[in-house]
């Protein structure tokens, strides 16, 4: 059996407008591994988003290839990739947007059963129940409708979807981003649940890098389109060796405040360039305290660190030496 549940391979994504071409996604590539929780993190706009519609099918990219255990999305249409759909599933950001408001909450959990035909109708209604169950609703509040739930409950019905066809991987976006603190945690906890229920493998993006701490096995950081980093949760969050990564960690809020005062932390200069008009070389590089004339002209690769995570930077931070190798395509844990 395949290790890797999912492998992306050099993915690249460009939209057109009319003020130029704008490239959400330049060379992605990445590999997550049965039962792994892949953490996605960087500032708005990098692309994050961009990745799980296209990981999804929900659009069209220009290059790559996604295979799902092997079995590559991209080349697949209609029933062809109709039949693998039920493997893979996405839970939304905003739990009331991605619930029909017209429907019952019966009627979308059915809806994916229907399509996929699973069962009898009464099979069906029993598989409602249960899922409304398993994310801690009660079975007979099926009969409502979305806006008479909670945010908290409305995700967990988002989750209840994605989970209604069995799936093996998911695309967390952000799904707790638009609820309350006080139901984040409850949801967290029933995503972790669930995955150790049913061995699920989750690629969760979130802009809290506390979440990511928690729940991710490897973190993955984006930055305008490419990945910059890929590593463990440890080294990322106490070493990292991207200028990008220990920016972003230096700009979360630190939970003890005397320490805070005296840590030395680095402040990004300027403004996200802008995707329709990227800067050569490494797209990091105007705002990087330690660019150098290289790093404008040359655009660093996604490489292995000695300690076995992956690096695009031309001078990684605390002294790292990258081996360059060509097996370092593609990032691995």
């Amino acid at each position: 059996m395949n290790e890797n549940i999912l492998k992306v391979d050099d993915l690249c994504k460009t939209y057109r407008t009319a003020r130029g071409d704008v490239s959400a996604l330049d060379g992605i590539s990445l590999e997550i591994q049965r039962g792994e929780v892949l953490g996605l993190v960087g500032e708005s706009g990098c692309g994050k988003s961009t990745l799980a519609k296209a990981l999804m099918r929900l659009i069209e990219v220009d290059r790559g290839s996604i295979e799902l255990d092997g079995v590559d999305l991209l080349t697949l249409r209609g029933e062809e990739l109709r039949s693998q759909r039920h493997r893979f599933q996405m839970i939304f950001q905003d739990p009331f947007a991605s619930l029909n408001p017209r429907q019952r909450v019966s009627s979308i959990l059915e809806a994916p059963l229907v399509v996929h035909k699973r069962g009898a109708a009464s099979e069906r209604r029993d598989r409602v129940d249960w899922l409304m169950k398993k994310v801690g609703l009660r079975p007979e509040m099926a009969d409502r409708l979305p806006h008479e739930f909670s945010g908290g409950q409305r995700q967990r019905i988002g989750i209840a979807r994605a989970i209604a066809l069995n799936p093996e991987f998911i695309i967390c976006d952000e799904p707790v981003s638009a609820l309350d603190v006080s139901v984040r945690a409850q949801v967290m906890n029933l995503l972790a649940d669930l995955r150790k229920e049913f061995s699920l493998s989750y690629l969760f993006i979130s802009h809290d890098l506390s979440i990511i701490r928690h729940i991710a096995d490897r973190v993955a950081v984006m930055y305008l389109g490419r990945l910059v980093e890929v590593g463990s949760p440890k080294k990322i969050f106490s070493a990292p060796s991207h200028p990008y990564t220990r920016a972003l960690l230096d700009s979360f809020p630190a939970p003890d405040p005397s320490k805070a005062a005296t840590k030395n932390r680095q402040v990004l200069r300027g403004e996200v360039p802008s995707p329709i008009n990227p800067p050569s070389g490494c797209r990091f590089h105007p705002r990087c305290p330690i660019a150098t004339e290289l790093c404008a002209r040359e655009q660093p690769e996604l490489l292995p660190t000695a300690h076995g995570d992956f690096v695009a930077c031309h001078f990684p931070l605390n002294g790292e030496s990258r081996l360059l190798t060509a097996a370092a395509a593609t990032p691995k844990s």
